[in-house]
Formats: C-alpha cells, structure tokens, sequence
C-alpha cells in the first residue's frame, strides 16, 4: 500500500501545473521572458504562436535534426487554440514567420544566461586548484543563398558558405560556458577575443597553437583572477630565457611584433611566460608556454601532462556534429539571422544534453564524460515524444521509472590510456589518374 501511495504522489507532482519536456526542466520560463523582454520580442498582443513558444522551437529544433519543423512543433505542443478553442495544427508559413519575427537575439541572450548559471552549478576537474578549460573553433555550413554568402567560404572552391566559432568548454563535462561565432573571412583570434573575462576565476584554459597571440593571452590572464592560460609554443618563436627553474622548466622574455604594438600600444616591447618543455616527446609539440608562472603553486610535473585535456574540446565538437546534428551538410536557415538564431539553439540544446549526462553520471557515481551522449541525446528525445504523446496519469510512475533505469545503459567503460601519437594528414585518393607517367 505504501508503495501506491508513492506512486500516486510522483503521479500528482507530475502533472500539477508542471511542463514535462527537457527544456522547462532546466530552463525556467522566467529565463525565457527575460530574454524576449529585454530584446523586445515579446508579443504584444495574443498570437497563436508567441516569442515565448518560438524559442523551444528552436531549441527543439538543435536537437531533433531529423524532423520537420511542423513536427518538432507538434512534438513540444506549441500550438495554441484558436478562436473555438480548439487545437488545431499550425500551418508551416505561421511557425516559419514566428521564428523570423523572434530573431537572434534572445536566443542569444538565452545562451549567454543558461551558459553563465550552468557553469557555476557544473563540478569541474582541477589541476594545482584551477578549473580546466578549453577553447577552440569550429565550422558550421549554411544554405548557398545570396544573404549567406555574406558569411564567406573556408576556402576557394568550396560549395557552401560557411560559419566560425570558437567556443569556451569545460574539458570534465565539455559544457560550453561561452561562444562566438560569425563569418570565416575573421580570424579564430577576433572570436576569441570576444571570450575574454568569460572564464571562470581560478581557471586553467588550454589553447591551440593557432591562437598564439600576446595581445590575447595578456588580455585572457588580467580579466579575471587566477585566470590562467596555457599554449603549445612554436618551434620559430624567439624568447630570452631569463631565469631556469629546471633543464625543462624556464622563466623567458619574448619580443611583441611591430604589427602587435601599433594594434595594442599598451603590450610594450616584450612579454613574460613559463616555459615547460616536453622531457620525451611524442609527437610535433615539443613543449607549451603558460602563465602560470610559479613553479611552487604550480609544479612542472603537474603543467606537463595538462595539455593532452585540450582534446576535450575536439571530442565534444565530434559529437555535436555527428550525433546531435546527425552529420548534415548544412544548417536549415536560409537568412543570416536566422543562421545566428539557429547555431545559438544548436549550443543552448547541446548544453542541455550534457546537464541531463551530468545528472544521470551523479545518480550513478560515475563521471560526466562516462555517459554515452548519444545515448543521452535519444532518450531526451524519445522523452519529449512521451511527454507529448502520453497523458495517463497511470502509465506515468512506469515511464519515469524506466527513463531512470535507463540511464544505466549509458554508462561507458573508462578510457583506456593510449600513447600520444604524431598528428598527421592522409593523402586524399586523387579522383583522376595522373598524366605524368614517364615512357619507357
């Protein structure tokens, strides 16, 4: 009897005025407004299909790829009843005109506000007592159309306009605590530079070779506290070695380039680093500078293993294009804003799939990144289906039962620890035969 009872009380807290898809769960519907509101996209007056709605569109729409956008709607029900009130399906052109009239920026506005709570929430690893992070870029393809092709092509003779960002991920659970993003003719360091003051204080961010830049790592190390950075250096970069901790470990001076002062003055003529090179190396990277100067708070031991967390970020981009975005070529807008709105729901959704991956590693004692995101990401879907589809009250105790058996079959086995191999590019199989053949 007692067992009934709590059915019937997990019964009566879940249907009490109580949204049951993924999103309300972990976004509030105060976060939503606020971000309608302070863009001032709220409706004014009573559609049938308000800002409000609009935006779990597309957050539906980041993560069921493989669905029509009738259907995502149908899904997260955001059809409301017309003048007899009843509900009747919502045609296309309404829920396409809804999501232009919503726009960018609160989606926008969204993440920002998710990606700052959710991080402060998120347990994170540390070295030396610093949260490690990670920053890299990515691309996302859009539709060839005149508006698009604004946003400019990876390289010459390529098919498809293409999006940059560079996003801020936590490499424990590859949470994205902060995003840029916008048109490839700018450089990964601009978007980068849009980042600064993002990470949180006490921090450790791992940076790609690529983003060597003395006026962003000064910035990156002074717009917070502890906000340490570290970067692979470059087998032509020039330093003064000024003071030696080891025969692996040096205090150095680098010069800053003519083209760097006249664009930041205040950098001088040199700046300062740790030097740490790599005892054994395995591979083209032979050792990283950081400022992480101290060698006391912050031992050579520890910094010279850190780096190889970098690949966080590499993983977490895998499985956002291959799994959560199911390996499409291009994004579905075909307008530049619509292109910046979708790629903020893409990330804000993506965010979403790793909270419910954190939640299922604590129930089960595990870590965040043992739990299989594909795996996690369908059984958000086939979540919101049921939520959607299935209102009796007595099928509901059973449904959430199961989802929370589930999350057992998610559990990956621990990574098994591989040696560091040297990066290399394969030779592309040429598509007609050679015309060079020598005659004998």
């Amino acid at each position: 009897m007692s067992e009934f009872s709590k059915e019937l009380q997990v019964t009566a807290e879940f249907c009490h005025d109580r949204p049951t898809d993924v999103f309300s769960k972990h976004i509030p519907m105060e976060w939503v407004e606020e971000a309608v509101k302070q863009m001032g996209r709220a409706s004014l007056r009573k559609r049938r299909f308000p800002a409000e709605q609009a935006v779990w569109l597309v957050l539906g729409i980041g993560l069921q790829r493989n669905r029509p956008i009738q259907n995502v709607c149908d899904n997260l029900e955001l059809a409301f009843p017309d003048a007899d009130g009843e509900l009747s399906p919502m045609a296309t052109s309404s829920i396409i005109k809804g999501k232009e009239r919503l726009g960018s920026e609160p989606m926008r506005y969204l993440f920002k506000t998710t990606a700052e709570q959710w991080e402060k929430q998120s347990e994170c690893d540390e070295v030396c007592g610093l949260r490690l992070m990670s920053v890299d870029g990515t691309y996302f393809k859009t539709h060839n159309t005149e508006e698009n092709q604004s946003f400019g092509f990876v390289q010459k003779g390529a098919a498809f306009p293409s999006v940059l960002a560079v996003t801020l991920m936590s490499t424990s659970n590859h949470l994205l605590s902060d995003a840029a993003f916008g048109p490839v003719t700018n450089s990964e360091i601009s978007y980068a530079q849009q980042l600064v003051g993002s990470a949180p204080d006490d921090s450790l961010t791992l940076f790609d070779r690529g983003f060597m830049s003395a006026e962003l790592l000064t910035s990156w190390a002074g717009a917070g506290r502890n906000s340490h950075w570290l970067i692979p250096i470059k087998e032509k970069a020039r330093y003064e070695i000024t003071e030696s901790f080891s025969e692996y470990d040096h205090l150095i001076d680098m010069p800053v380039s003519p083209q760097a002062q006249r664009q930041a003055p205040y950098l001088g003529e040199s700046w300062q680093a740790r030097l740490i090179l790599i005892p054994t190396p395995q591979g083209d990277i032979k050792g990283f500078i950081t400022s992480c100067v101290c060698p006391e708070k912050y031992p050579f031991e520890a910094l010279v293993k850190v780096y190889w967390q970098r690949w966080e970020i590499e993983r977490g981009y895998g499985e956002l294009k291959q799994y959560q975005l199911q390996n499409k070529p291009t994004l579905r807008s075909k307008k530049a804003d619509g292109v910046y709105q979708e790629v903020w729901g893409i990330l804000t959704s993506y965010n979403i799939v790793r909270l419910e991956m954190a939640e299922i590693a604590k129930q089960h004692q595990v870590e965040p990144l043992r739990i299989s995101f594909i795996g996690a990401l369908f059984l958000i879907m086939d979540e919101m289906i049921w939520s959607s589809n299935t209102r009796t009250p007595g099928a509901i105790p059973k449904h959430l039962k199961t989802l929370r058996e589930n999350g057992k079959r998610l559990i990956l086995p621990k990574k098994r620890k591989r040696p560091a191999y040297p990066r290399a590019v394969l030779n592309k199989h040429k598509k007609y035969p050679c015309k060079k053949a020598t005659r004998s």
